[in-house]
């Protein structure tokens, strides 16, 4: 009897969290760029979707922030690495179709995700967009066994060219060297959850490297984003815009 009751109250969770994650309403933003407006949806955690002249692209998409089959299939899909708070086979699936391109890492085709492999450093065209894979790993942040969660070379950031409009993907990454090479960045969205990313410290240190114009924490867990607009009150140029990106 008392594993029947458990049982029960397991499907009647399931089915709330269902319901909840169909129902969500999601924030958005819109963006004007020099070749019609270009605008955000904000799903979740390291989660997005961008719609720009009638092209959906889907970044991370998972199943645990939202109802795929209630949301547009994907023109292009950018997976940033192989975790499953950011590759869910399932989803891709679901929001592909025969004119879809995805672009993904290595380690996530290693997981059974089909799409092109982009390494760090890598440019493209698709959808007439320029897309350049950038690092993203972890310098400080280990496992117990000495291994980074996100290892050099593993896991990408995308860079993205709207028109004039250029925005930068962080993925998982901390306040690496190489965010100095960016250039011109319009948007960005920084990841800010210790130990996995970065401290809202590291991610002032990283918006200093480069100084995007407009600024949104993301994939920030527990951490509070108001932290990092405090430390970055004294800087001009960088609008902080905080949306819900638990």
């Amino acid at each position: 009897m008392i594993s029947k009751i458990i049982l029960f109250n397991i499907i009647v969770i399931l089915l709330l969290s269902s319901t909840l994650i169909a129902g969500k309403k999601f924030e958005t933003d819109t963006i004007a760029t020099s070749q019609g407006n270009l605008i955000i949806t904000f799903i979740g955690h390291g989660t997005l979707m961008f719609e720009f002249q009638d092209k959906i692209i889907h970044v991370d998409p998972v199943s645990r922030e939202a109802d795929y089959t209630t949301l547009p299939q994907a023109d292009l899909v950018l997976i940033t690495h192989e975790h499953g708070d950011h590759l869910d086979l399932d989803v891709l699936e679901k929001i592909s179709n025969e004119n879809t391109n995805v672009v993904l890492t290595e380690n996530c085709q290693k997981r059974g995700a089909e799409g092109m492999v982009m390494h760090n450093g890598d440019t493209t065209k698709i959808c007439g967009l320029t897309i350049t894979a950038v690092p993203a790993y972890n310098i400080e942040h280990k496992r117990s066994n000495g291994e980074p969660f996100h290892p050099k070379g593993s896991g990408n950031g995308y860079v993205v060219d709207f028109a004039d409009t250029r925005v930068y993907i962080a993925g998982d990454t901390e306040n690496i060297p190489e965010m100095e090479n960016l250039k011109n960045v319009d948007i960005s969205f920084l990841p800010m959850n210790v130990p996995y990313t970065m401290s809202p410290e590291m991610a002032a240190d990283a918006a200093r490297k480069f100084y995007p114009r407009v600024l949104y924490p993301y994939h920030y867990g527990n951490t509070n984003p108001n932290e990092l607009v405090k430390l970055l009150k004294d800087t001009e140029d960088i609008e902080i815009r905080i949306r819900e990106m638990q």
